[in-house]
């Protein structure tokens, strides 16, 4: 772990897309807690995810697990939190509106 940790140091910045999208085991989630903790005042980290904070400890599967990690996301940091419509969604709700234009050429 700790090799891992300091080759992601060298990185500026690091980027978690997408975090609680799909569940992981407790210990999983002890590493992730083990990178932002590493993490934490000494390089760039961006997290994305479509869970607000109160419903982290689904993520992290311990309450006082979750709140440290928000703890130290949260000290120092932008937040940007963004209640408006996937933009997947929009484009299948525009296509789904269309009116077809008819066969497509060549087919019969």
């Amino acid at each position: 772990m700790s090799k891992v940790l300091k080759k992601l140091s060298r990185y500026d910045a690091v980027i978690i897309d997408d975090i609680g999208y799909v569940q992981h085991s407790r210990q999983e989630m002890e590493v992730l807690f083990t990178f932002l903790a590493d993490r934490y005042e000494r390089g760039s980290l961006m997290i994305t995810s479509n869970l607000p904070f109160s419903k982290w400890e689904q993520i992290f599967k311990d309450p006082m697990t979750a709140a440290a990690a928000i703890d130290r996301l949260v000290h120092h940091s932008v937040i940007l939190e963004l209640n408006i419509e996937s933009y997947r969604m929009e484009v299948a709700k525009k296509n789904k509106n269309k009116k077809p234009d008819g066969p497509a050429k060549g087919s019969k």
